[in-house]
């Protein structure tokens, strides 16, 4: 029962999206969606016409973003997995208003 509360709480939204043979993945933990934070005079808005997919587990999140040729991510939960993954590097993540978003482009 303690693992599913867990996994539950590592939800995050995935959406895969093609432009011909690019494969953009964008996701963003499940209790951001819908949320608009501040980054200096810029509102950034995680919205759902973006980031709205599939409610997934992160694990599976992953599985996505390895084979994606541009991600885009934000959140704690998605951004953690991805480093422990070794799929994105640090210092290509920023902090807006205390939560961390990188963008990739793989070419």
């Amino acid at each position: 029962m303690v693992s599913n509360f867990g996994e539950a709480m590592m939800e995050v939204y995935v959406k895969v999206m093609w432009m011909g043979r690019q494969c953009l993945v964008a996701a963003c933990d499940a209790d951001l969606l819908g949320k608009t934070l501040k980054f200096g005079r810029i509102n950034f808005e995680v919205r759902r016409e973006f980031y709205e997919g599939s409610l997934v587990n992160v694990r599976e999140a992953v599985e996505l973003i390895r084979n994606a040729s541009n991600i885009n991510l934000i959140g704690s939960k998605i951004i953690s997995e991805a480093l422990r993954e070794g799929l994105i590097h640090p210092q290509a993540i920023l902090d807006i208003s205390g939560v961390p978003h990188t963008q990739i482009v793989r070419l």
